[in-house]
């Protein structure tokens, strides 16, 4: 009971609340403005991939995201330890996690359905404008449930991550295109800093979409090697 009574005042503080929100909507945003019109429309491209047929590329699609966390931890203990612009650590740790994710094939699919579910919930949750502070427990149970999933059907994790990955990188696309060329810069800033539901909604749906459409894909093809 306390922990509601807690939620309630601190979604009442208002700008408290936005002060302490852990989504980096400023991160994305930057994301969306730095593409230029070929990178928006290589992702489009290699999301409708991912969307349609990640059900069957999803071996690959694994270990790239391990590796570029690979890189990515790399780069960072590479400015942290020795400092400067060198690259070595990075493609040392692509290289290494993404030899790792090979043998554990199913577990990385736990782990991206995990993620993927993470962050469908904290999205809902964010877009309840429920309080931001406190949007790591929403995350967190959209997390377990993703893991759940993964353990308990397989194939429905992989759809789930490459369905999220898919329409994460075409409405990553869609908006930069729509920023740049389409519509006025103001009101595509507009909807993602001060609408909370668009981003989580312009994300649910082309995965819900990915989702329904290789579930079909899935079912009616025997052949497919997990």
């Amino acid at each position: 009971m306390d922990c509601f009574i807690i939620l309630a005042q601190t979604n009442g503080s208002g700008s408290e609340a936005e002060e302490g929100s852990l989504v980096p909507i400023d991160l994305i945003w930057e994301q969306v403005t730095g593409l230029s019109l070929v990178e928006a429309l290589t992702f489009c491209c290699f999301g409708v991939v991912c969307l349609f047929y990640g059900w069957r590329i999803f071996k690959i699609l694994v270990t790239l995201c391990f590796g570029l966390v690979g890189l990515v931890g790399g780069l960072y203990l590479n400015q942290k330890l020795i400092g400067g612009n060198g690259t070595w650590l990075g493609l040392i740790g692509m290289f290494m996690m993404a030899v790792v994710s090979l043998p554990m094939m199913r577990w990385g699919v736990c782990a991206l359905g995990a993620a993927a579910g993470g962050i469908l919930s904290g999205g809902v949750w964010y877009a309840f404008e429920l309080p931001g502070q406190y949007i790591w427990a929403g995350a967190l149970a959209g997390a377990i449930a993703g893991g759940m999933i993964s353990f308990i059907v397989f194939k429905l994790a992989v759809v789930l991550f490459t369905s999220f990955g898919g329409g994460a990188l075409i409405v990553t696309a869609g908006l930069a295109i729509l920023h740049r060329y389409m519509v006025p810069p103001e009101r595509i800033q507009e909807l993602v800093f001060n609408y909370h539901w668009f981003l989580p909604v312009a994300l649910l749906v082309p995965t819900l979409v990915g989702i329904i459409i290789q579930n079909k894909f899935v079912k009616s093809s025997k052949e497919w090697n997990i």
